[in-house]
């Protein structure tokens, strides 16, 4: 694993052992409904995955652009395909989206060589 995801996945789930720690029930029942969000469903994980990259690509946020890469590296989203998802982010998002877009590159980089 790069170190760049080991980084990542470890400060991702420290922060939220630390959150669910402090026994917040809003907060507790929000991970859980976005948990339950990305299960199959009438969609399969995969496709939820990818439409939750998008989302998290207009939205720019980097940590959620990670995160949902990751998940659709799990669900065997090609090279291809992820390259697709980051057209379609950028035209809903528009030019803003393109540093984004790098460093989500550099991340899928990494993920191939974990």
């Amino acid at each position: 694993m790069s170190n760049q995801v080991k980084e990542f996945n470890e400060y991702r789930a420290k922060m939220n052992d630390l959150i669910l720690s402090k026994d917040n029930l809003v907060i507790k029942r929000l991970y859980n409904l976005d948990a339950n969000t990305y299960a199959a469903g009438a969609l399969d994980v995969k496709t939820k995955e990818m439409l939750g990259l998008v989302a998290s690509m207009v939205l720019r946020c980097d940590d959620c652009i990670k995160y949902h890469l990751e998940k659709c590296h799990e669900a065997g989203t090609k090279t291809d395909e992820v390259y697709e998802i980051f057209a379609v982010a950028n035209i809903v998002g528009g030019t803003i989206v393109i540093p984004h877009t790098r460093r989500a590159a550099e991340y899928w980089e990494a993920l191939q060589t974990s």
